[in-house]
């Protein structure tokens, strides 16, 4: 098996980054992190992961983050643009980890762990 140009974006302390992290890094995978907190989030590769995964899918409304946004701000987010705008105001509000596994594919982005999604990730 090649070993994919493979991007995890996400926080450093977040358990589920730490999981997938360490999966990887088990299975002797290079991967390059882009943390959220010191990098940002890159606007153009964000609106491109909501068109493949949905906004909905990348939006994480069970997060200590979402919860402590005013309810006003939670209540104006009803599609795309709203969330973006959030997402890109609040990296923490992105579930994590986002994952571009391989750049030139359609198929190249995950969001969370899940190790059979991985292992078939890997296999392109």
């Amino acid at each position: 098996m090649t070993t994919p140009s493979i991007t995890l974006y996400g926080i450093p302390n977040c358990d589920t980054v730490k999981k997938a992290r360490a999966w990887l890094t088990e299975a002797q995978i290079a991967v390059q992190f882009h943390d959220f907190k010191k990098q940002g989030v890159p606007a153009d590769l964000l609106a491109q992961w909501v068109v493949q995964l949905g906004w909905e899918a990348l939006l994480n409304r069970k997060g200590t983050t979402w919860r402590k946004l005013d309810p006003t701000v939670q209540a104006g987010v009803h599609d795309a643009a709203s969330a973006q705008a959030l997402m890109l105001a609040h990296p923490s509000v992105i579930k994590r980890p986002v994952v571009v596994w391989h750049p030139n594919s359609s198929h190249a982005v995950t969001v969370g762990f899940d190790v059979p999604t991985f292992t078939q990730a890997l296999r392109g």
